[in-house]
C-alpha cells in the first residue's frame, strides 16, 4: 500500500487563519496517486452498491469515478438551488449558522444500496445530513467513504449508526 498522505498538500491559514487545509489537488493531478486512492477506496466496500451519492463538490470527483467502477448510478448531493427537478432537502448545523443539502426526489429508489462518498470527513455534519436524505428517500446505506478523515474533529461520532471508512487519517491539526 502506498502512503497516499504524501500526495496531500497542507495549506496553512486557508480559508481562514488557524485552519490547516488539506488540499487534494496535488493528489488529483497525479494519475497514479488518483488511481491508487480510488483502488484503496473501492477495497473498503466489497458489497454490491446500486447508487453512489457524492457530496458537493469534491465528493463528485471520487463518487463519479467510483460509480463507474461499481457499475452503480451516481447521485449528487448539492447545495440549495443547484438541482433542476423536485428535491428533498436537509438542513444541518455549521460552526456559525446552518446550511442545507438537496437530492432529487426521484434519485434513489426504496431499498437501493447506497454508498455515500466525500473527499473529507471533518465534523460529520454534512455527511450526517446526506445520510438522513438518503434514508428519507428509502435508500439503505451501505456506508460512508472518505479519502481523508480529520480524526481530531471526531466526525465519526456524528455517524456512529453507520459504517465509516477513510483512507488517510490525521490525528492532530
Amino acid at each position: 500500500m502506498h502512503d497516499l498522505a504524501q500526495y496531500i498538500r497542507t495549506v496553512p491559514d486557508f480559508p481562514q487563519k488557524g485552519i490547516q487545509f488539506k488540499d487534494i489537488t496535488t493528489l488529483l493531478k497525479d494519475p497514479e496517486a488518483f488511481r491508487l486512492s480510488l483502488d484503496a477506496m473501492q477495497e473498503r466496500f466489497q458489497e454490491p452498491v446500486d447508487v453512489i451519492v457524492g457530496i458537493e463538490s469534491r465528493g463528485f470527483i471520487f463518487g463519479g469515478a467510483l460509480a463507474e467502477r461499481y457499475r452503480a448510478g451516481f447521485v449528487p448531493a448539492r447545495k440549495p438551488g443547484k438541482l433542476p427537478a423536485e428535491v428533498e432537502s436537509e438542513a444541518y448545523e455549521l460552526e456559525y449558522g446552518t446550511d442545507q443539502l438537496e437530492i432529487h426526489k426521484d434519485a434513489i429508489q426504496p431499498g437501493q444500496a447506497v454508498l455515500i462518498v466525500d473527499d473529507l470527513l471533518a465534523t460529520g455534519g454534512t455527511a450526517a445530513a446526506t445520510a438522513r436524505l438518503v434514508e428519507r428517500l428509502g435508500g439503505k446505506i451501505v456506508g460512508l467513504l472518505f479519502l481523508i478523515e480529520l480524526a481530531f474533529l471526531k466526525g465519526r461520532e456524528n455517524l456512529k449508526n453507520y459504517r465509516v471508512e477513510s483512507i488517510i487519517q490525521y490525528s492532530e491539526e
